[in-house]
């Protein structure tokens, strides 16, 4: 497996966009160290060209005759290796040197086959309904659990790229952009692939038992009114509704599974909390409404977007990976990741890494990382110029879970 060639560029004609891509796409496939014959493309656009899906793809499968099968969707932005193109007109393709075994693209109308492969990159419409219930399934039929991806974001069109050219009649076959339901690609068990979700949320409160639950609204905390705990925990009262309301509106909640604890010895989020809405007060019943399904026996904490922790948090998955990938030089390293401001004079990352891909959310992008591009920056000096693609989506997917205000870095590695 060999680096993966990848390209990005914005314009507001479509067609120039495409060209600057393709361009950068056929100089690096001629450099020895990228794949010459990849097989598979990821492609993520903004949604100022959602309404052009077809046109762009088509014209993308007529330049690249050699790869059959695609994927990808629309975000409000796509990520690239240190930049982000965010609220402008852009695209980012990323083209997989994989074997036609080692992969399956799948969608609605060509299905992946139950526990065919180990994990799956998978994109969803956010409006499809019971969308926690299908994700749910959809890691069901991968070997590990595991899936990776997230809700196309758009205020046009949802579009979903999935061409599976063996099903559709080989390379001339013509569509592959849908709206609605679940689409991407599964991955058999000898692609290598690490896979990490970083929080972008700060507790601001002790993590409780939910002990009375009500559909949506949390009615005890550890045996306590939800609704008083919640205000206490807040420093707030009913009493000045103007400071509660502006207090309660920028206040999240985490959710862990029960006797899951959601909250490291550090303070932060861990891995499988999902952060989600507060969407409204029970005064009557004393409770709390939050945009999830409750149980009693899960656990809450109040938390708030925070700038450091998730700047913090995401440099802390990329040392992961880099332990993992470069165990023998990771010391050093590490102690520039861990600083505030990454050393942007890392060294590049060796073959290890064939490309990578970053789902955030949208949320996160731009200045919630202190400027343009500094989420992406963060992960460059980590990793080092590695072939990624990505976008910024409504909503994250991670394991069997839909996530929020978090992002999703996934890299595939040599053997």
């Amino acid at each position: 497996m060999k680096l993966f060639p990848c390209g990005h560029a914005t314009h507001p004609q479509w067609r120039m966009a495409a060209g600057l891509v393709l361009a950068q796409l056929q100089a690096q496939m001629e450099l020895p160290d990228y794949a010459t014959q990849p097989r598979l493309g990821l492609l993520y656009i903004t949604d100022h060209y959602a309404p052009h899906a077809q046109a762009l793809l088509d014209h993308l499968r007529q330049a690249l005759p050699g790869v059959p099968d695609w994927a990808g969707t629309v975000g409000i932005g796509v990520a690239v290796n240190n930049a982000e193109y965010f609220d402008e007109p852009a695209m980012a393709l990323m083209l997989c040197d994989l074997t036609s075994e080692q992969y399956r693209v799948f969608s609605g109308v060509s299905p992946l086959p139950a526990a065919w492969a180990d994990a799956a990159l998978v994109h969803a419409d956010p409006h499809t309904p019971d969308l926690a219930e299908l994700i749910a399934e959809m890691a069901g039929r991968t070997q590990q659990g595991y899936l990776f991806g997230g809700l196309s974001a758009s205020r046009t069109r949802s579009v979903q790229f999935a061409v599976r050219a063996e099903d559709a009649g080989g390379s001339e076959v013509h569509g592959g952009v849908l709206e609605g339901g679940l689409s991407g690609v599964a991955f058999s068990p000898d692609v290598s692939l690490m896979s990490r979700v970083t929080q972008g949320c700060q507790p601001v409160s002790p993590e409780r038992e939910i002990t009375q639950a009500e559909g949506h609204v949390v009615l005890q905390l550890a045996g306590e009114a939800a609704l008083d705990v919640m205000l206490a925990d807040l420093g707030i009262s009913l009493s000045e509704p103007q400071k509660a309301i502006a207090v309660v509106r920028s206040t999240l909640v985490g959710l862990s599974a029960a006797g899951h604890s959601g909250v490291g010895r550090t303070g932060h989020l861990g891995n499988d909390v999902r952060v989600r809405h507060i969407i409204g007060l029970d005064p009557l019943r004393q409770g709390v409404a939050v945009a999830e399904n409750l149980e009693p026996g899960m656990l809450l904490t109040f938390c708030r977007r925070d700038v450091q922790a998730a700047r913090a948090d995401l440099v802390r998955v990329c040392a992961e990976i880099r332990e993992e990938l470069e165990p023998e030089t990771l010391s050093i390293e590490a102690i520039h990741a861990l600083s505030d401001n990454p050393l942007p004079t890392l060294p590049t990352a060796g073959p290890r890494i064939a490309g990578a891909v970053y789902v955030s959310c949208t949320g996160r992008g731009g200045p919630h990382f202190g400027g343009p591009s500094a989420e992406l920056q963060i992960i460059r000096h980590a990793l080092g110029d590695v072939p990624l693609v990505g976008f910024f989506a409504a909503g994250e997917i991670a394991r069997n879970q839909l996530y929020g205000y978090t992002g999703v870095l996934t890299v595939f590695t040599t053997p």
